[in-house]
């Protein structure tokens, strides 16, 4: 809802269900920002009664900049403001900076004008940003958005600030347009999408950093003066600093506190700051990354910034991330796809890496469909000349040595084994060694006559160029239609290097790293128009490019290259705090695992992946029986939970937070409230310590649930040579003997069976079965080495 206060100026109130954002045209013209915070009432009719949010001024800070003459008590310095820009005295971060043809920089926005658009208004003005935004699929969706128009009348500039309210997820997004009005070039060095000055104490940031195959570390930094960063300045999002950030009192927790959250729809170089300035207030701003960036506005031109989305929880991380869950499932996935159960699937990678054939393909699908699977993909080293990662990017035919029929034959058989057909892709790229290079090396982002830097012994083809765009619309359309493909894993494993466009002329070469991401979205755009069936998921090397941006064309995201399960769970837990379980993939491999050589239980591994989109990586040929037969249970068990898995409600346990901690939980709850499936885990295991509890989330506190895990046996190789111990016959540890009598001696695990409300479950949590302490074992003991975790069951009692 958007409340306007009448009065000599106007007054602007953004009401969500539980948030408030209030803001005020001041005397001067300028967009002060008020308040952002628990819902607060407002008297429409009543100006005075907003009287309190407003900062009293009798003069200006001492060694401050004055605005003018006649309001002496005006330093932009120490104003809260909307909108900062240069040259007024605000010297904190500012959203806009422009030079103009004579070489200033000052630029100042007053108000002009506002009204209230729906969400197809708001979207038709928005058409020409090329950008992709949230969305209602409902005609008669409460969402509203406030466009407000700011002007600098001297250098005729305008300033169209958009807020989209979506009142039931307690999101308020925020993105600009700047229109040149006036008959000269100017250029943007700085266009934010979204500022936040809080005079509230929200000094701690919440961040997830990483690099390669450890995505997403959850860090949080106290600012007590200065300014934090977080950016992107690989050319993606990138996995180095995620575009979603936290800020908070350093009180804040997973259940309680308040907390202010910003994540941009946006696949390219961003940019997050947190600023305090030397009277205590703090300047948050978002938008992409002024670092190299600049871009001519010609007269009548205007330029778009991204999305940004906020939200506000008081209860604290865990009521922070339930909003933006349900906000990223409604607003941002959209398509065939958005609601609909993920096939388990089958990843040709970690199994055969470049080493494939249609017979070795066939002989995996195979293995897979026997197991359950229902979608084989097969990934890279499919077409011609591709033995490695050093050639053939670009050139999309087949090789007929390992693909006798093409992609047809191949799709077709698996069709014929009851499953659906995937394909890997990697469309933005070009090796050197490749045809398309021969024929077009000015389609490769290269700077002329200088030595370039590769990664993965690769090119980026330049999506400046309208030709290039076409070239991959129309070749992957041929690709798409080769066969029956069902899904498409779309690759980009580098990032940007000696950023430079051949097409565009030396003025513009600051626009490159943008024009680039705006080039991707026309592509997939079109090719998820043309093929609104195909399930397309986003890889970039695993999780550098996992952002909102994608997510409005890819319903989902491969979260990260590294499958271990130890590793999965961090990732996996950081993801969650902006992202529903629904849109990351997460697979099970081999082990020992191809990242970190590490050994985790098959049962662990399948549980972890578990909450997520669930597939499989490993080579299911070359598995043992027991591994083949638990791993046709794991999926079955999955299929018949997958609901509430994918779209039910996600809480992280509270002792997820202690960076000590040695354990781990997760709670899914379908959205009736009458299913739920837990996970507990354990990193290491502490000696003589048998006693954990797990305390689920989100059930119904009034509601009886029948509590139960999965039917467990425990394999005699678990016990090495304790067996010894009990056993009338020596075993030797690696011998014939052990070998023969485990497969055929199981020892019975631990069985977890109770009736309890669901207040009960929670507050007090289950007191499990006592994990092995070194001093005895039976049918009772819970088996819980290192890496060892328990899926549990809660159903209503009927």
């Amino acid at each position: 809802m958007i409340q306007i206060v009448k009065d000599t100026r106007p007054w602007f109130f953004l009401q969500t269900t539980h948030s408030t954002y209030g803001m005020r045209v001041m005397e001067t013209g300028h967009l002060e920002h008020l308040y952002y915070g628990e819902r607060i009432t407002v008297d429409t009719q009543d100006p005075s009664s907003c009287a309190p949010l407003v900062i009293q001024r009798a003069f200006a800070p001492g060694n401050t900049c004055i605005y003018t003459k006649e309001q002496p008590q005006i330093s932009m310095e120490d104003v809260c403001l909307e909108v900062g820009t240069c040259g007024k005295g605000d010297i904190r971060e500012p959203f806009l900076e422009v030079c103009f043809t004579d070489g200033s920089v000052t630029s100042d926005f007053t108000f002009v004008s506002f009204e209230v658009l729906t969400l197809k208004d708001r979207d038709e003005r928005m058409q020409a940003s090329g950008l992709p935004h949230s969305y209602s699929e409902e005609e008669s969706s409460s969402a509203k958005c406030l466009h407000i128009i700011l002007q600098d009348a001297t250098n005729r500039l305008e300033l169209q600030l958009f807020y989209t309210v979506y009142e039931d997820c307690d999101v308020i997004t925020r993105s600009a347009c700047l229109l040149n009005r006036s008959d000269t070039f100017v250029t943007i060095e700085r266009c934010m999408s979204a500022q936040l000055d809080l005079t509230e104490d929200y000094s701690e940031v919440t961040h997830f950093s990483g690099a390669w195959a450890r995505e997403m570390h959850r860090e949080q930094i106290t600012l007590s003066s200065g300014k934090f960063v977080n950016s992107s300045y690989t050319g993606t999002s990138s996995n180095r600093a995620n575009p979603f950030v936290i800020l908070s009192p350093e009180n804040t927790c997973e259940t309680s506190g308040s907390c202010i959250s910003c994540n941009l729809i946006y696949s390219g170089n961003h940019y997050e700051a947190l600023e305090k300035d030397s009277y205590g207030k703090f300047r948050f701003v978002a938008g992409i990354n002024p670092r190299s960036f600049s871009w001519q506005l010609a007269p009548g031109e205007a330029f778009y910034t991204p999305e940004a989305v906020l939200n506000f929880s008081a209860d604290g991380f865990r009521g922070l991330s339930g909003q933006l869950h349900s906000f990223i499932r409604e607003h941002i996935v959209r398509g065939v796809w958005k609601h609909k159960p993920r096939p388990v699937l089958l990843n040709s990678w970690e199994a055969c890496y470049f080493k494939i054939d249609e017979k070795k393909l066939l002989q995996l699908a195979k293995a897979g469909k026997d197991a359950g699977i229902e979608l084989f993909v097969m990934d890279d080293g499919w077409f011609l000349g591709r033995n490695n990662d050093t050639s053939s990017l670009g050139d999309w035919e087949p090789d007929p040595k390992k693909l006798p029929g093409g992609i047809a034959s191949l799709s077709k058989k698996i069709k014929e084994l009851g499953m659906d057909f995937g394909i890997w892709v990697e469309p933005e790229m070009i090796s050197e060694n490749s045809n398309l290079y021969k024929g077009h090396p000015d389609w490769a982002m290269k700077i002329p006559g200088h030595p370039h830097s590769e990664g993965r012994n690769q090119c980026i083809l330049d999506l400046c160029n309208p030709e290039v765009r076409k070239y991959v619309i129309e070749e992957m359309t041929r690709v798409f239609s080769s066969g029956e493909i069902r899904y498409v894993k779309w690759d980009m494993n580098r990032n940007f290097s000696d950023i430079y466009s051949p097409y565009l002329p030396a003025a513009k070469q600051g626009e490159t790293a943008h024009r680039y991401v705006l080039g991707l979205y026309q592509i997939m755009e079109e090719l998820t128009t043309r093929f609104p069936k195909i399930l397309f998921e986003g890889c970039s090397a695993g999780g550098n490019r996992f952002d909102l941006g994608i997510l409005c064309y890819f319903p989902q995201i491969l979260a990260s290259d590294n499958t271990d399960a130890l590793c999965r769970t961090g990732i996996q837990n950081s993801y969650s705090y902006g992202y529903p379980l629904s849109v990351f993939t997460a697979h099970v491999s081999s082990c020992p695992n191809h990242q970190t050589l590490r050994i985790t239980p098959l049962e662990t591994r399948f549980q972890v992946a578990s909450f997520g989109i669930l597939g499989y990586e490993c080579n299911l040929k070359d598995l043992s029986g027991s591994d083949l037969n638990a791993i046709r249970e794991q999926i079955a068990f999955y299929k018949k939970w997958r609901d509430v898995f994918q779209f039910g409600s996600f809480y992280r346990g509270a002792e997820n937070e202690a960076s000590d901690s040695e354990t781990l939980s997760w709670t899914c709850v379908s959205p009736d409230g009458r299913r739920a499936v837990g996970l507990f885990f354990r990193r290491l295991t502490v000696p003589n310590q048998s006693h954990d509890w797990y305390r689920p989330v989100g059930l119904l506190p009034d509601v009886k649930y029948h509590f139960y895990g999965r039917n467990i046996k425990y394999n005699l190789k678990d016990f090495g040579d304790l067996v010894n111990t009990v056993s009338p016959i020596h075993i030797k540890q690696g011998s014939a003997l052990q070998e023969i009598l485990s497969r055929f001696v199981n020892m019975d695990g631990e069985k977890e069976d109770l009736t309890a409300y669901g207040d009960t479950l929670m507050r007090a949590g289950i007191a499990l079965k006592p994990a092995f302490a070194g001093t005895g074992y039976n049918s009772d003991t819970r088996l819980f080495p290192d890496f060892s975790s328990r899926i549990y069951f809660m159903e209503a009692v009927e």
